[in-house]
Protein backbone atom coordinates (compact mmCIF):
# COMPACT_ATOMS: atom_id res chain seq x y z
CA UNK A 1 0.00 0.00 0.00
CA UNK A 2 1.27 3.33 -1.04
CA UNK A 3 1.85 5.38 1.84
CA UNK A 4 1.78 8.89 -0.51
CA UNK A 5 -0.33 11.57 1.24
CA UNK A 6 -4.25 11.96 0.58
CA UNK A 7 -5.54 15.14 -0.94
CA UNK A 8 -8.70 16.11 -2.08
CA UNK A 9 -11.80 19.10 -2.53
CA UNK A 10 -14.52 17.71 -0.12
CA UNK A 11 -16.53 20.56 -1.17
CA UNK A 12 -16.26 20.00 -5.13
CA UNK A 13 -16.25 16.33 -5.28
CA UNK A 14 -18.55 14.74 -7.56
CA UNK A 15 -17.89 11.54 -8.03
CA UNK A 16 -19.88 10.62 -4.68
CA UNK A 17 -21.55 7.15 -4.81
CA UNK A 18 -25.29 5.56 -3.47
CA UNK A 19 -24.95 4.88 0.03
CA UNK A 20 -28.57 4.65 0.98
CA UNK A 21 -29.57 5.01 5.16
CA UNK A 22 -31.34 1.46 5.81
CA UNK A 23 -35.04 1.41 5.50
CA UNK A 24 -35.66 0.85 9.34
CA UNK A 25 -33.76 4.11 10.19
CA UNK A 26 -35.74 6.14 8.09
CA UNK A 27 -38.69 8.42 10.39
CA UNK A 28 -39.61 10.82 7.29
CA UNK A 29 -38.99 12.23 3.99
CA UNK A 30 -36.79 10.15 1.35
CA UNK A 31 -33.10 11.16 2.19
CA UNK A 32 -30.75 9.94 -0.21
CA UNK A 33 -26.90 10.02 1.27
CA UNK A 34 -24.18 9.47 -1.17
CA UNK A 35 -20.26 8.73 0.02
CA UNK A 36 -17.18 8.46 -1.12
CA UNK A 37 -13.92 6.82 0.66
CA UNK A 38 -11.00 9.33 0.82
CA UNK A 39 -8.10 7.08 2.74
CA UNK A 40 -8.13 4.20 5.14
CA UNK A 41 -5.37 3.93 7.93
CA UNK A 42 -2.69 1.19 7.09
CA UNK A 43 -3.81 -0.66 9.68
CA UNK A 44 -7.44 -0.28 8.70
CA UNK A 45 -8.79 0.70 11.85
CA UNK A 46 -9.38 4.24 10.61
CA UNK A 47 -10.68 5.85 7.39
CA UNK A 48 -11.77 9.23 5.99
CA UNK A 49 -15.18 9.56 3.92
CA UNK A 50 -17.26 12.38 1.92
CA UNK A 51 -21.06 11.97 2.86
CA UNK A 52 -23.86 13.91 2.19
CA UNK A 53 -27.69 13.62 2.42
CA UNK A 54 -30.39 15.31 1.13
CA UNK A 55 -33.74 16.24 3.30
CA UNK A 56 -35.30 13.74 5.50
CA UNK A 57 -34.89 12.69 9.26
CA UNK A 58 -33.61 9.74 10.26
CA UNK A 59 -32.44 7.39 13.45
CA UNK A 60 -28.08 6.95 13.24
CA UNK A 61 -26.20 4.06 15.42
CA UNK A 62 -22.75 4.29 15.65
CA UNK A 63 -21.18 1.34 15.57
CA UNK A 64 -17.60 3.02 15.76
CA UNK A 65 -16.06 6.20 16.89
CA UNK A 66 -16.95 9.02 14.40
CA UNK A 67 -15.94 12.67 13.83
CA UNK A 68 -17.47 14.67 11.67
CA UNK A 69 -17.20 18.16 10.28
CA UNK A 70 -19.95 20.00 8.31
CA UNK A 71 -18.57 21.39 5.00
CA UNK A 72 -22.11 22.24 3.51
CA UNK A 73 -25.62 23.11 4.73
CA UNK A 74 -26.60 22.17 8.17
CA UNK A 75 -28.12 19.01 9.92
CA UNK A 76 -30.01 19.22 13.37
CA UNK A 77 -28.97 16.08 15.75
CA UNK A 78 -31.32 15.42 18.29
CA UNK A 79 -29.92 13.20 21.58
CA UNK A 80 -32.24 12.45 24.50
CA UNK A 81 -34.73 15.04 23.42
CA UNK A 82 -32.46 17.64 23.20
CA UNK A 83 -31.91 19.12 19.82
CA UNK A 84 -28.73 20.57 18.04
CA UNK A 85 -27.93 22.49 15.24
CA UNK A 86 -24.62 21.64 13.48
CA UNK A 87 -23.55 24.25 10.17
CA UNK A 88 -21.28 25.09 8.10
CA UNK A 89 -17.50 24.50 9.90
CA UNK A 90 -19.09 22.77 13.13
CA UNK A 91 -17.43 19.62 14.07
CA UNK A 92 -19.12 16.70 16.23
CA UNK A 93 -17.91 13.82 18.04
CA UNK A 94 -20.35 10.47 18.01
CA UNK A 95 -18.45 7.27 20.53
CA UNK A 96 -19.19 3.94 18.91
CA UNK A 97 -22.59 2.64 20.51
CA UNK A 98 -24.16 5.78 20.50
CA UNK A 99 -27.52 6.69 18.84
CA UNK A 100 -29.30 9.95 17.58
CA UNK A 101 -31.85 10.93 15.22
CA UNK A 102 -30.10 13.57 11.94
CA UNK A 103 -32.74 16.17 10.61
CA UNK A 104 -31.73 17.40 7.18
CA UNK A 105 -33.44 20.13 6.38
CA UNK A 106 -32.55 20.30 2.45
CA UNK A 107 -28.99 18.85 2.29
CA UNK A 108 -25.88 18.46 4.08
CA UNK A 109 -22.44 17.19 3.56
CA UNK A 110 -19.72 16.01 6.09
CA UNK A 111 -15.99 14.91 6.18
CA UNK A 112 -16.16 12.15 8.51
CA UNK A 113 -13.15 10.49 10.37
CA UNK A 114 -14.07 6.74 11.68
CA UNK A 115 -11.87 4.46 13.83
CA UNK A 116 -12.57 0.82 15.10
CA UNK A 117 -12.35 0.23 18.56
CA UNK A 118 -9.69 -2.02 19.24
CA UNK A 119 -10.99 -3.55 22.75
CA UNK A 120 -9.88 -3.37 26.65
CA UNK A 121 -6.98 -5.44 26.36
CA UNK A 122 -5.68 -4.56 22.97
CA UNK A 123 -6.29 -0.90 23.60
CA UNK A 124 -5.03 -1.05 26.87
CA UNK A 125 -1.86 -3.04 24.93
CA UNK A 126 -1.15 -0.13 22.40
CA UNK A 127 -1.35 2.59 24.99
CA UNK A 128 0.98 1.12 27.24
CA UNK A 129 3.69 0.57 24.44
CA UNK A 130 3.00 4.10 23.16
CA UNK A 131 3.81 5.44 27.10
CA UNK A 132 7.31 3.36 27.10
CA UNK A 133 7.64 4.67 23.35
CA UNK A 134 7.45 8.01 25.30
CA UNK A 135 9.53 7.05 28.10
CA UNK A 136 12.62 6.06 26.68
CA UNK A 137 12.38 9.20 23.95
CA UNK A 138 10.71 7.25 20.86
CA UNK A 139 7.80 8.98 21.13
CA UNK A 140 5.66 10.76 18.61
CA UNK A 141 7.46 13.80 17.74
CA UNK A 142 3.85 15.50 15.66
CA UNK A 143 3.45 19.15 16.77
CA UNK A 144 -0.12 18.29 17.18
CA UNK A 145 -0.53 15.66 19.88
CA UNK A 146 1.75 17.43 22.81
CA UNK A 147 -1.71 17.50 24.50
CA UNK A 148 -3.26 14.41 22.80
CA UNK A 149 -1.46 11.57 23.66
CA UNK A 150 -2.39 8.26 23.12
CA UNK A 151 -3.69 7.53 26.63
CA UNK A 152 -6.50 10.24 26.21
Amino acid sequence: MSRSIVLGSALTMTDLVSSPISMDWILSGKPHARSKLLAKSHDGTSYVVVWECSAGRFEWHYTEDETVTIILGEVFITENGEERRLGQGDMAFFPAGSSCVWRVADRVRKVAVMRKSLGYPLGFGVRAWYKLLRIIGQGDKSPLTPALSPES
